[in-house]
């Protein structure tokens, strides 16, 4: 009876006294405060549009972090292992999804006896639109793009007489595209992507679209702007520093950006060429990996240990987390890094609503809410231009 009482309490202590849950990138709090903000960046008809429902664009910004797990396209959408394809500036790492899954793929070509050849790319001459593919046994010149279709179109199968017809010799009536990119992460490709669709729901006055995608798109800008959404060692977990990420994205935001952040981050911009625009944001992001994991290990090796963890209470429990004065000796380290990170997400969320919308020709939102139709001026138009290369389809 003696053991059996000491167990309960001692597991009810364990309940307690529990480490803090782990964040999702940003934390709820992050995200749900970059969209807000974001508004606030906006040309006056289009900011008061956004305005009028800043909440729902607040309260969205984490729904992509809610289906992580219902769906398995959705979490490779939030990061990229930059440094598992190489070295900065990672120049060979193609810069479209259609590419690089073209140039890391494997063609499984499944025999009529059940024997597997595996076909890879070795040489592109783009000059000439022409791909070297090999396989054990043989090698083959095929036109890069119609290869390139292949992956384009997100397939896993491919008819073989589709491939025999590129001049590929596979034997079986059915192969298979093996993509060992998307795994890493496809968030910089993903990006584009989604900067488009949100300029079609622009184009198509289609209300509840827009708000939807704009509420997803500030939560996939946002997760860039994290150094640690751009590396294998997301949590620290390969150099002995598990937890990092939640420090880094959760704990610091939301101990400072209240009463310490300067949210006076300038007015949107246009971004003329999204690819490159996102690409230099996970670059930028990447860039700064070595210096989050150095400061954070040399502070902990030089901090007083007892001073490094402290207990907090949390929606009735204790849990335990970094310590205010040990996260702020963190955040100095770091010369502010969270910071400035957390209000250049800001500024790149509303340049990326913003340049959807001149790309859409700037639609009149009155339309979409005529309740605004009274504040709404007529001289709200943006000055930009639409984009000549971007098309609407």
């Amino acid at each position: 009876m003696r053991y059996g009482t000491m167990l309960v309490v001692c597991l009810l202590a364990l309940v307690a006294v529990a480490p803090a849950p782990t964040a999702p990138e940003w934390g709820f709090f992050g995200h749900r405060r970059i969209n807000r903000l974001a508004t606030f960046t906006l040309p006056a008809g289009m900011g008061l549009y956004f305005r009028d429902h800043i909440d729902y664009l607040s309260e969205h910004a984490v729904d992509p972090d809610k289906r992580r797990y219902a769906s398995d396209y959705e979490a490779v959408r939030h990061y990229m292992d930059l440094d598992h394809w190489g070295h900065p500036p990672f120049s060979t790492l193609p810069r479209t999804y259609a590419d690089a899954r073209a140039a890391y793929g494997h063609l499984l070509d499944i025999g009529p006896t059940g024997d597997t050849t595996v076909w890879y790319p070795d040489t592109l001459l783009a000059d000439h639109d022409l791909l070297l593919l090999r396989s054990a046994d043989h090698t083959v010149d095929v036109a890069y793009g119609e290869y390139r279709r292949l992956w384009y179109a997100r397939m896993e199968e491919v008819a073989g007489d589709s491939l025999r017809n590129l001049g590929i010799p596979v034997t079986g009536e059915l192969s298979l595209l093996e993509d060992p990119l998307s795994a890493h992460g496809i968030l910089p490709y993903y990006l584009p992507q989604h900067h488009r669709r949100l300029t079609q729901a622009f184009v198509d006055r289609d209300a509840e679209r827009i708000l939807q995608l704009a509420a997803e798109l500030g939560h996939y800008v946002g997760d860039a702007h994290v150094p640690l959404h751009t590396t294998e060692n997301y949590n620290g977990q390969l150099s002995g520093q598990t937890g990092i990420h939640a420090f880094w994205e959760s704990r610091l935001p939301e101990l400072f950006a209240d009463a310490e952040y300067d949210y006076f981050v300038g007015p949107a911009d246009y971004i003329a060429d999204p690819e490159s625009y996102y690409w230099d944001i996970v670059l930028e992001s990447h860039a700064l990996v070595d210096s989050v994991l150095n400061t954070e290990r040399r502070l902990r090796a030089t901090y007083p240990v007892d001073q490094q963890r402290c207990y907090e209470e949390r929606l009735g429990r204790t849990v335990a987390t970094e310590c205010s004065e040990f996260s702020r000796a963190w955040s100095a380290a770091m010369n502010g890094m969270v910071e400035a990170r957390f209000r250049a997400a800001i500024r790149a969320v509303g340049s990326a609503w913003y340049s959807c919308w001149v790309d859409a020709g700037q639609p009149d939102l009155r339309e979409l809410d005529p309740a605004l139709a009274a504040t709404l001026a007529d001289t709200t138009r943006s000055t930009v231009g639409q984009h000549p290369l971007r098309p609407h389809e």
